[in-house]
């Protein structure tokens, strides 16, 4: 009888320590499963983030991606020689004081101030784009440089040349001549951008090189007076002076634009070219050192809402030809003023700037099809693609109101009473480029043009019309109102 009670508590205690054993593991595995992190660990997530190229996942770590792309990546350092000191005249060459000798007049008093030369050195970034040692970077970056030299991620340094240069999209190629094959940054393709998608930017901001900054892409088209051919994405991956001319990549790791621009009085807003504006011209950089675009030959503005109303159309996309030029080949195919053109090559355009986008993106000689609505029908004529030359340049901005860097407007009853003018009737400046030739020479915004070579001007054709034939002379001489003051002022091309 003990024997049997025995062995029953004996059996009761196993059961007993069993079960608390198996209440014990299972309360840590629902601790355990509670707190671990779901799905595949960071590496995992990264790796699959990149090799799948799924844009949507934000990654844990950039780290890879970061390490992988770093050398293609290059400090740039340029030095240019800058003159300082000497006498120059407060009001640049348009001195008021024209009457009693102009600059003579100061000269006389301050012209034995003598002018000093100094090195001036600038920091900015690059990509390798070839394994012989091709590099983009931006135009600004190198212009007027006397001495390029290009460090690698390594430490190695070269001297660099200039390739090619356009100002107009601030895009240069320079080249150095390495001893081995130079890791390359492969290209992506801007266009299949979207907002929101993860980019990460590597560069030299304030000199600290191989800095790695991420963000999204903000927004893409941008137009922010840099220039004819804006068309930049924002950002909100960090972007510094040192950042010019750095890759912006993808997750995929391609680039997909140079990083260009910042604005000064904001925080998380750069801007990038997109790469494929970048690779549209490398051609031309590489054979020519510039870029040939090309142009149809027609001035055109945007559709206003009067103008939609007046000329009854459904919208206002699209273009109005305010001018078509002689024998330039949107004459020569048949179009007229008062066309408004829609399409080109089956491809809507929105505006002035998207029909200049659109133009410059194609080959001298190519023959394109641009549909235009005339007195409510629809035409399409081929057109084949010129070369824009200077004079078609400048006939262009005339026309359009900007020469020298500056651009006017006439006098509407409705800016003299705004603005406070006597005048009622003329020509106001309404912005001035930096760096421009009107910049140097003082010209000021709200400033009013009565005279171009001394012929009065009142209205935009007369203006248009003295510009064009002081064009030809090489300068003009503009007499400038500003406030109580009157006085001349020289431009030279």
């Amino acid at each position: 009888m003990k024997t049997e009670n025995r062995g029953r508590k004996t059996f009761i205690m196993f059961l007993l320590a069993f079960l608390i054993g198996f209440f014990v593991v299972s309360v840590v595995e629902v601790l355990r499963s509670s707190f671990a992190p779901s799905g595949p660990g960071p590496d995992v997530k990264v790796a699959s983030a990149v090799s799948t190229g799924d844009l949507t996942r934000a990654p844990l770590s950039f780290a890879d991606l970061a390490e992988k792309l770093k050398p293609s990546v290059v400090n740039i350092s340029t030095t240019k020689t800058v003159r300082s000191g000497g006498f120059r005249s407060p009001f640049g060459q348009g001195s008021p004081f024209g009457h009693f000798g102009g600059d003579d007049f100061f000269e006389r008093f301050f012209g034995d101030i003598p002018q000093r030369q100094f090195k001036q050195k600038s920091l900015g970034s690059g990509f390798i784009i070839s394994h012989d040692g091709y590099i983009f970077t931006n135009n600004h970056v190198v212009e007027q440089a006397d001495e390029i030299l290009v460090k690698l991620s390594d430490g190695k340094e070269y001297k660099a040349k200039v390739i090619g240069r356009d100002a107009k999209t601030d895009i240069a190629l320079i080249k150095i001549k390495p001893n081995d094959s130079l890791p390359v940054a492969e290209t992506g393709d801007s266009d299949k951008l979207r907002v929101g998608d993860w980019v990460m930017a590597i560069g030299n901001p304030f000199g600290l090189e191989q800095t790695v900054t991420a963000g999204i892409v903000s927004a893409k088209g941008r137009v922010i007076g840099a220039g004819p051919y804006d068309n930049f994405i924002q950002t909100d991956a960090s972007i510094n002076p040192g950042n010019s001319g750095g890759p912006l990549f993808n997750m995929e790791g391609k680039v997909v634009g140079i990083n260009t621009a910042i604005v000064a009085q904001g925080q998380g807003i750069g801007f990038a070219i997109p790469i494929s504006m970048a690779k549209s011209i490398l051609s031309d950089l590489k054979t020519k050192g510039k870029v040939t675009r090309g142009m149809l030959g027609i001035i055109v503005q945007d559709i206003s809402e009067d103008i939609a109303k007046t000329m009854k159309l459904k919208d206002r996309n699209g273009v109005l030809i305010s001018e078509v030029s002689e024998g330039d080949p949107a004459d020569k195919a048949g179009l007229k003023s008062g066309d408004i053109v829609t399409e080109i090559n089956g491809k809507p355009v929105k505006d002035t700037h998207d029909l200049l986008l659109m133009i410059a993106g194609f080959p001298i000689g190519e023959t394109i099809r641009v549909k235009i609505v005339r007195d409510g029908q629809e035409k399409v004529f081929p057109i084949t693609i010129a070369e824009r030359t200077e004079k078609s340049e400048m006939a262009s901005a005339q026309q359009s109101g900007e020469a020298f860097g500056m651009t006017v407007q006439e006098i509407t009853p409705e800016i003299a009473h705004h603005l406070g003018l006597a005048i009622k009737k003329g020509i106001i400046v309404v912005d001035v480029q930096e760096g421009s030739t009107a910049e140097e020479v003082g010209i000021q915004p709200q400033d009013i043009i009565l005279q171009v070579n001394k012929v009065k001007v009142t209205t935009m054709k007369e203006y248009q019309k003295e510009i064009a034939k002081a064009g030809e002379k090489g300068g003009i001489l503009l007499l400038i109102k500003r406030g109580k003051a009157t006085f001349f002022v020289p431009l030279m091309r």
